[in-house]
Order: C-alpha cells, then structure tokens, then sequence
C-alpha cells in the first residue's frame, strides 16, 4: 500500500495533482476540500461547524477535519493506498493521522510539498474564485491570511516529515504536464 501526503499552500495545485496521480497509480483520494464540501452540502454537524471557520478563511479545527478524515479512510480500507490532499495541516494532524494509521497497520510513504511563490499562488486563486464561487478565493486579504495560516502551520510539518525521512519537494511552477512529471518521477521512486 501507498500513502501519500501531498500538500502546499493555497493555490499550488494539489487538487489537480492529486487527482491525476489517483488514477495513474490507482489511489483513493482524500481531499479536506471534497470532505468538507460534502458536509457542508449535507448539512452535517461537521460541516456546519467547517463552514463557520471556511467563511472567515480560517483553518478548520483539527478534530474537525481529524473526524471526517477517519471516517473516509475507514470506509475505503480494501483500497490500493491514499493519496491525502490538503492534510494533514499541522503537526498535531499528522501526529493523529500516523496514530490512525498505525491503527490501521498502515503508514505514510512520502509526503510531497508543492512550491511556488505568493504572487503566482495569489493570482491562481483570484482567477479559480472567478469560477469557484469560493469566497475565500476572491478576497487578497483572505489569500494573505491562509498563506499566513499556513506558514505558521503547515510549514512545520516539513521538520517532522524529515525527520521521518519522509518529505520531498517539487517544484510546482510550470505547466500541469510538466509538474505531474516532476512527481511521478519522484513517487516511481517508491514502489
């Protein structure tokens, strides 16, 4: 089974990644966004909860997003491997998803950051916000802020995969085509 972890600021193109690399090696993709999307539209308590947080662009809890995270891994165990896109989002997440996992006699393989700059990163999101209707993605100061939010902690969480042996990073810059490449060589690697 293969695990992966790929994650990157707001904008990076983790989700479009992710789903090419689901198919390409055959994994069950977990994305925050799709697990908290799905709530929100049902109505979940989870999700209710989510969305207060989303609104103001703010990171969603942990045991928030811990919960649903569970919930999806656990019904989907028959599976070749996950591909986990947007989490974990702070040390804490990844010290409870390893639990989880250990749990599950599984483990992380490798996780993978995405790197581009603000500037570019700013103007993906401006530019998906106009067709996304997400409001996080058509205001700068909400961009600037889930930046921040991230390098305050996500960032952190390169230290505790390298300490594992487990982070690379991959240039995200360049055309789709191009950092798909870039990943598949890396993750090629593994298996």
């Amino acid at each position: 089974m293969i695990n992966i972890v790929l994650f990157g600021k707001p904008g990076a193109g983790k989700g479009t990644q992710a789903d090419i690399l689901k198919k390409h090696y055959e994994l069950f993709h977990i994305s925050t966004g799709d697990l908290f999307r799905y709530h929100i539209q049902g109505s979940t308590d989870l999700g209710i909860l989510a969305k207060s947080y989303m609104d103001k662009g703010d990171l969603v809890p942990d045991k928030v997003t811990i919960d649903m995270l569970e919930e999806t891994v656990t019904q989907n165990s028959n599976v070749k491997g996950f591909i986990f896109d947007g989490f974990p989002r702070t040390t804490g997440q990844a010290e409870a998803l390893d639990a989880f996992l250990t749990n599950k006699s599984m483990s992380i393989t490798a996780t993978i950051a995405l790197e581009a700059n603000d500037k570019i990163l700013t103007e993906r999101l401006i530019n998906r916000g106009k067709t996304s209707g997400r409001v996080d993605d058509q205001d700068e100061n909400k961009i600037r802020n889930r930046f921040e939010e991230y390098n305050n902690k996500t960032a952190p969480l390169k230290s505790f995969y390298s300490t594992q042996g487990k982070f690379y990073s991959v240039n995200g810059i360049g055309s789709v085509e191009e950092i798909t490449q870039r990943l598949t060589r890396l993750i090629d690697g593994f298996l």
